[in-house]
């Protein structure tokens, strides 16, 4: 993979604390990077430190071979879509999409074009003249994306892009997202805590924890393959069992220091073997599609999903099974 933007031995202090621990990795030209993590990680620290907006302890930031480090965030040629969106509430679309352009003394002529260029990519053409006011969610959104890419960065920041609209639009940004940067060819790093923003979005997930990078790899592998106990819990797989516990035979775990399930892999009302178990309904939740269940037992606290339409309530005694061909394995 060629290295079109590096980030080598980051380091970044907020006073005596360290919020960014010797960060490294790279990113191929049209690569779309997902920075995940819960609240604090490190995750956004990154991404103002790779738009300028703040300068790193140590370490170094590369675009295309050029060090950036130490340039000022208007030479960098990065765009940032922040959270909030940041338009002008006195401007109009088109004026709020030309922004950037004007800043940079665009003639009037090609400002035109390539406003008019970015609104009919994120559909929003026949908006030219609306207020941000007279827009929804989304299409506060889109303009915000549209006054970035038509600036044309070489590396585009998205904020939790997708964290203020419901869940519907969610769904339709993430499409949209996904076929905007395959039009451009842009790449784009996406810093989000929504683990299924970033499945959907990302050709590569770098999940974050403590200022560190805790695991880098395809959507998939970090879903399937988690590197370890952090990584496993926040990707969704809320059933541990350590090695070390004694709740389950030393065998059932292979070379593993740890087993982990996904509550959909809990199977209730069967199983007889070593990691078969009854236990008692904590808490009955009503998902629409399915029921979790919390299962105080044995082998400990259990989080189960379930289809059926039975009626569990607190108190009911279930029976389930960990099934052992459906355990990840997680190293020491």
């Amino acid at each position: 993979m060629s290295d079109y933007f590096r980030i080598d031995g980051l380091h970044i202090h907020y006073g005596k604390a360290l919020a960014v621990n010797n960060l490294s990795l790279s990113m191929a030209e049209g690569e779309t990077l997902a920075l995940l993590g819960p609240s604090g990680c490190g995750k956004t620290t990154t991404m103002r430190a790779i738009a300028g907006l703040l300068q790193p302890t140590s370490g170094s930031l590369w675009l295309e071979g050029c060090n950036i480090t130490n340039l000022p965030a208007n030479k960098r040629e990065v765009g940032l879509v922040f959270q909030s969106y940041a338009l002008f509430p006195h401007l109009n679309v088109f004026d709020n999409v030309a922004f950037g352009l004007r800043l940079r003394s665009v003639k009037a002529a090609d400002c035109e074009m390539r406003v008019r260029e970015a609104l009919r990519m994120v559909g929003l053409a026949d908006f030219a003249q609306r207020l941000p006011r007279e827009l929804s969610g989304g299409q506060q959104q889109r303009v915000a994306l549209a006054r970035t890419v038509a600036v044309r960065p070489r590396l585009l920041l998205l904020d939790e892009p997708l964290s203020n609209l419901d869940t519907r639009l969610r769904l339709e940004m993430r499409s949209e997202l996904k076929q905007l940067q395959r039009q451009l060819n842009i790449t784009m790093v996406v810093v989000t805590h929504d683990q299924l923003e970033a499945l959907a979005l990302a050709d590569r997930v770098a999940v974050m924890r403590d200022g560190a990078l805790a695991q880098l790899g395809t959507p998939q592998a970090v879903y399937e393959r988690p590197a370890t106990r952090v990584v496993a819990a926040f990707m969704g797989m809320d059933n541990i069992i350590e090695r070390s516990s004694g709740k389950l035979p030393a065998a059932a775990f292979g070379q593993f220091a740890a087993l982990a399930w996904r509550p959909q892999a809990v199977r209730l009302g069967a199983g007889s073997g070593d990691s078969s178990c009854t236990g008692t309904v904590a808490g009955a939740s009503y998902l629409g599609d399915a029921m979790e269940l919390l299962i105080d037992s044995p082998l400990g606290r259990i989080k189960a999903q379930t289809h059926s339409h039975a009626a569990y309530k607190a108190g009911d005694l279930v029976q389930f099974e960990l099934p052992l061909s459906q355990a990840v394995g997680l190293n020491a």
